[in-house]
């Protein structure tokens, strides 16, 4: 297990309000949108805020993780979201871009288990609004194998939430098992030995 700060660098994302979102303009990510909209990666941003304010913002480049920093919950403070879009992403300042050089999916995923949170716990603050600092995210750990093993649990953990999350794979292969299923028992219980 290494701490998060051994194998990254985090940096705060700039504030931005609701009277700067746009329908089009700079992609951002919001701390409610990463427990609200987003899965474990995205490759596109669900809201948009002015350009002009461009110059004001801090960005999150492909492969890094947006965490969320605050949240109204314990479970909802530290949700992370690997960013894969091909544009860089505005992060608002409740929010914490992870810098590094592991699979940013595989750090998504490693935010999700229940010995991260359980650590994770230990460093939120408590109050109305549940935070976490960038100093807390720093002691955090997480297992860090080679990159290809990284690269194949993700593999797997990508097949499983498709088939959990994705209505597009996942019902069809659970409607191909209950048919199957079907079948073998239909098959079996109307085959009738003939009398002797």
């Amino acid at each position: 297990m290494t701490t998060l700060g051994e194998i990254g660098k985090f940096t705060r994302g700039r504030r931005f309000t609701k009277e700067d979102y746009t329908p089009d303009g700079i992609g951002c990510i919001h701390y409610g949108d990463i427990y609200t909209q987003y899965g474990t990666s995205a490759k596109e941003a669900v809201s948009h805020v002015r350009s002009e304010l461009a110059g004001s913002l801090r960005f999150a480049k492909t492969g890094d993780v947006v965490i969320a920093a605050v949240g109204e919950t314990v479970q909802d403070v530290g949700k992370a979201v690997a960013w894969l879009g091909q544009e860089d992403v505005a992060v608002h300042d409740d929010c914490f871009t992870f810098h590094h050089d592991q699979n940013p999916k595989f750090v998504a995923y490693c935010f999700q288990t229940p010995i991260f949170n359980a650590e994770k716990n230990k460093f939120v603050a408590r109050a109305k609004v549940k935070r976490l600092s960038g100093e807390s995210l720093a002691k955090l750990k997480i297992p860090v194998p080679s990159l290809e093993e990284q690269a194949r649990i993700v593999g797997i953990l990508d097949k499983f939430d498709a088939l959990v999350n994705d209505l597009s794979s996942g019902l069809p292969a659970e409607i191909k098992a209950r048919r199957q299923q079907y079948e073998h028992y239909r098959d079996r219980l109307l085959t009738f030995q003939e009398a002797a």
